[in-house]
């Protein structure tokens, strides 16, 4: 037999989800027919076949994940042999007891053992954890009520009732997955503060184009501080302050989060921006978006107020340093020459990673985002 296994698609990537095969064991197929479609966390994907001949078994049903190097499907090799039947004795358990059974008068007491790597772990008896796996609860989660916070059958069998009120748990797929673990890498390394300020922009026409007006705030921004357009290493404790500025845009989705990228926002005039950023908000839209046009960048822009919210704290990803979100634009009254009046205000959240950027570059950053925004076009 000739195993095919998940091939290296590049760009990180090291799992898929099965969405469809496309076909079945016992189907002939050709060199580079596609054998079944996968969502990695960009894009749906095809999977083609490597060779000519028979299907002989497909490993996973939609829906599960695939490891890059696990196996993806097998064909049928000529002179091969099937897999082996079991064993004729071999039959099901019935739970009784075979050979010899040991009688003593001696009492075993069961200890709690503790589970997991770190010594104050959660202690439980082998029979309260093979307990939680039978009711598919994670011990982690558990409460206990035991003594020396021993975790108790009736512990477990609480957890086990409150978990099938709440319903089933979804498993995080595709992007939300890749979400979920970005999310948690950047909690665990970066350390982020968070800086707020307005910025008053009534002087606008009224036809501006906010997103375009916020790309070149933060040219201007990294104009003035170089230092947040820069990604940091945590390994070598050291930045690379880079001199393009590859834009990250967030864009929100049924599936889940899209972070698309505009290459080199400060050479480009806005009305090419403008055509990029359609261009790749389609692609996000039809899953089609290149996996290359999702890495690199070296700045992202969160421009939530589109939905709701004023203030945010923006989460720093990973070799990137700063983000920056943009509120809800709203009307407030300020004073204006002496003056109360009544002035549009666009509300600003920056994190930076304070392991590579200071405050003082921080807020040097926001100064010049804010000046720019200011402006009349």
């Amino acid at each position: 037999m000739n195993i095919f296994k998940l091939p290296d698609l590049g760009e990180g990537l090291t799992e898929v989800e099965i969405v469809e095969w496309l076909v079945k064991v016992g189907d002939q197929v050709n060199v580079d027919q596609p054998v079944a479609t996968v969502e990695t966390a960009k894009a749906i994907v095809e999977i083609p076949s490597p060779q000519k001949g028979t299907i002989y078994k497909l490993y996973g049903d939609v829906g599960d994940i695939v490891n890059v190097g696990d196996p993806l499907m097998e064909f049928d090799g000529e002179g091969a042999a099937a897999p082996a039947a079991p064993p004729a004795a071999a039959r099901k358990d019935t739970g009784t007891v075979a050979g010899e059974l040991q009688v003593t008068d001696e009492v075993v007491k069961e200890q709690a053992t503790s589970v997991g790597q770190a010594t104050s772990g959660i202690k439980a008896t082998p029979a309260v954890r093979a307990l939680a796996k039978r009711l598919d609860v994670d011990l982690a989660i558990v409460t206990p009520s035991g003594p020396n916070d021993t975790i108790t059958a009736a512990d477990v069998q609480r957890v086990s009732k409150i978990l099938k009120e709440v319903g089933p748990l979804e498993p995080l797929r595709g992007v939300r997955r890749t979400m979920a673990k970005a999310m948690t890498m950047a909690n665990a390394e970066v350390v982020p503060v968070t800086i707020y300020e307005d910025a008053d922009i009534n002087a606008w026409k009224g036809k501006d184009d906010i997103t375009i007006r916020l790309i070149h705030a933060i040219v201007a921004g990294c104009q003035a501080e170089p230092a947040l357009n820069s990604w940091y290493d945590s390994h070598a404790v050291g930045r690379r302050i880079l001199k393009k500025i590859d834009l990250a845009i967030a864009v929100d989705t049924p599936d889940g989060l899209f972070v698309p990228v505009l290459r080199d926002v400060a050479s480009r005039d806005a009305k090419d921006l403008r055509g990029g950023l359609e261009a790749i908000k389609k692609a996000v839209r039809e899953r089609n978006i290149p996996p290359e046009e999702m890495r690199g960048y070296t700045f992202t822009l969160s421009n939530f107020g589109t939905f709701s919210g004023r203030y945010a704290n923006p989460i720093v990803v990973p070799p990137t340093v700063a983000i920056l979100g943009a509120g809800r634009i709203r009307q407030e009254v300020v004073v204006s020459n002496g003056q109360p009046a009544v002035h549009w205000i666009m509300p600003l959240s920056l994190t930076f990673d304070h392991r590579s950027v200071t405050g003082g570059e921080a807020t040097r950053f926001m100064g010049a985002v804010v000046a720019s925004l200011e402006k009349a076009e």
